[in-house]
């Protein structure tokens, strides 16, 4: 079993820890102060650290600091008063593992340990992922040859054998919800429900009594209790998608779930425990959304347990004519017709083409082919691509204009899209190659309201 390190001042708290995670089954040793632990781990090994932040002497924060120039993969937890959250998220920047906060209960502390052994696991694991790439990984219903993605596929193999949360980030339509199914049903929780909810597709109003439920007569229309899917997902996977785009209030009471597995519903005064793996997604870039201030640093670093970033289909079109090959035959046998290939000029289209949209882009199209084709072998003549073709003649490039800088030529491009889209702010972040997302921050930047 692993071994713990506790370094704990006060002498009832130290040993009630390691009683309770003796009991565990863990190897233990307990100290009183930093300097203690620094000798101990010099003399033998650890797998864990479990710390509180305010120590006599030496404080937490720099007991972590030189932990961490000892062995920098060491998985430090730190133990933590409500006061002091700030000091731990920074402490959490500078290489903690995670925090708990006083006062806890053991099952708490434990669960925490847990998930930082898996992950620790995981990153063990990892260095010999470069030599294991020459295994092909395959999972239902994903479509992978290239390096880049067969890399992905490695991590979630191996992220799905444990509990620990993972953030799923890309751009639309590279397959985050199909990533997110296959660690449900590649872990330990394949036989219980994946729960999904896409956060953004909700009104504010109404997501929390969709996460976690309500009672009866918890709002005017409230005539029956209803279930979250918090409860819906127990002892199974619930995938939160576009989690970067909820409301500062649910991000509280999310946090407050992912810490003590426990929550009330809407109107309710009984506190439901809950058995529930999380699986988050997003689109956003989640630091620079740190930066402004709309997402909690805490809640992201709780989500960003083991994260996993999909590449744009511009990145690995290695896996192009494979995908076209998949949906030719799916969207064939549904419509009832034998078509069975693409020409290689057809291919070569396909190829060429930037595809802001990525894999939903390229399935939609390749749908649309075969739908309107009337030969066996789909012609690049049958291929009706969005947009504009992904490369011009470098002479009918133009440079910046006169003048211009390129921020203010970006701003300019951004306002003939919407021109020419007659405001329609989907269709004018297609036409740009940009996300949604990605359209409504440059527009708050320029002074636009989405709205507007």
């Amino acid at each position: 079993m692993p071994s713990i390190l506790i370094v704990e001042d006060e002498a009832k708290m130290r040993r009630l820890l390691e009683l309770n995670l003796s009991e565990e089954g863990y190897t233990t040793h307990a100290v009183a102060d930093a300097e203690g632990g620094l000798n101990h781990l010099r003399q033998e090994t650890a797998d864990l650290v479990v710390t509180d932040l305010k120590l006599p002497g030496m404080s937490g924060l720099e007991f972590l600091q030189e932990v961490k120039r000892m062995d920098a993969m060491l998985p430090v937890i730190l133990m933590t008063a409500f006061g002091t959250v700030e000091t731990a998220v920074e402490a959490m920047k500078g290489g903690a593992s995670d925090y708990v906060l006083k006062p806890f209960s053991m099952e708490e502390l434990k669960l925490v340990i847990r998930k930082e052994l898996d992950f620790h696991r995981l990153r063990e694991e990892n260095r010999s992922l470069r030599e294991a790439l020459g295994k092909r990984y395959e999972f239902r219903n994903i479509i992978a040859r290239s390096p880049r993605m067969q890399e992905v596929l490695a991590t979630v193999g191996r992220a799905a054998q444990t509990n620990s949360t993972v953030l799923l980030g890309g751009e639309s339509g590279v397959g985050k919800d199909l990533i997110a199914r296959a660690i449900h049903e590649n872990s330990r929780r394949a036989s219980g429900p994946f729960v999904k909810i896409n956060c953004t597709a909700i009104p504010e109003n109404l997501l929390e009594s969709e996460l976690f439920g309500y009672e009866k007569g918890a709002f005017t229309g409230a005539t029956t209790s209803k279930p979250g899917k918090f409860e819906l997902a127990d002892k199974g996977t619930l995938f939160l998608d576009e989690i970067g785009d909820v409301p500062s209030g649910i991000q509280v009471k999310l946090l407050g779930v992912i810490q003590e597995r426990q929550f009330e519903r809407l109107g309710g005064t009984r506190r439901l425990k809950v058995d529930v793996r999380l699986v988050a997604a997003t689109n956003r870039d989640l630091r620079a959304a740190l930066e402004q201030g709309t997402f909690r640093e805490d809640l992201y670093y709780r989500l960003n347990v083991v994260p996993i970033n999909i590449p744009p289909l511009r990145e690995h079109k290695e896996d192009i004519p494979y995908l076209v090959d998949y949906f030719i035959q799916r969207f064939a046998h549904d419509a009832g017709k034998s078509i069975t290939g693409i020409t290689s000029a057809g291919l070569k289209k396909l190829t060429d083409f930037h595809w802001p949209g990525n894999v939903r882009e390229l399935e939609n199209i390749v749908e649309r082919a075969v739908a309107l084709s009337a030969n066996a072998i789909i012609s690049e003549q049958d291929i009706s691509l969005d947009g504009v073709p992904s490369e011009l003649p470098e002479a009918a490039m133009p440079f910046l204009p006169a003048g211009m800088t390129l921020e203010q030529w970006e701003d300019e491009m951004i306002r003939e899209a919407l021109r020419r889209t007659k405001n329609n702010k989907s269709q004018a972040a297609r036409l740009l190659g940009i996300s949604r997302n990605a359209l409504r921050y440059r527009l708050s930047k320029m002074g636009l309201s989405d709205e507007e």
